[in-house]
């Protein structure tokens, strides 16, 4: 008879713990979450923190770049800390689509990047993962510099 209490109480309280967890969030607020991150990323350009910039970096971050492609969070922060030296961001960039897995695991976002002058210069593209509940860090990044060109 104990036992059964024991065991019902304890499924009671598991049950109770479960209906009091919030809800994993959908697509929308998720795609939200990544531009507010993506805003947030770019946001530390302006405000020349380059602190900032390396806390939103994943320790496994790869950015691909020429001559080489950055490697890991140290890396990336140490090729990036010369763009937020000047007392003048050399360039700035805004997500234009953010997309999500329904996994909610990782995302894209992509957009222009501007230069000082605030003229369309280039593209990025980020993918970022979920690493915490709504804590957001970049996997991936790649610029690629903007064509007046017509794609098939």
């Amino acid at each position: 008879m104990r036992v059964t209490t024991a065991v019902l109480i304890i499924g009671s309280s598991l049950l109770a713990g479960c209906a009091g967890s919030p809800a994993n969030p959908g697509a929308a607020e998720l795609r939200k979450q990544v531009a507010a991150t993506e805003r947030a990323f770019a946001r530390t350009m302006a405000d020349r923190d380059h602190a900032a910039f390396t806390a939103l970096l994943s320790e496994e971050a790869v950015f691909v770049s020429e001559p080489k492609t950055l490697r890991g969070k140290e890396e990336v922060a140490a090729a990036w800390k010369r763009f937020f030296d000047a007392p003048r961001a050399p360039f700035s960039w805004s997500s234009g689509q953010v997309e999500v897995l329904d996994s909610g695991t990782l995302a894209l976002s992509t957009g222009p990047v501007y230069d000082s002058e605030g003229r369309t210069v280039a593209t990025f593209t980020s993918i970022w993962r979920q690493e915490a509940p709504g804590v957001w860090r970049i996997v991936f990044d790649q610029g690629n510099d903007a064509c007046d060109c017509v794609r098939p």
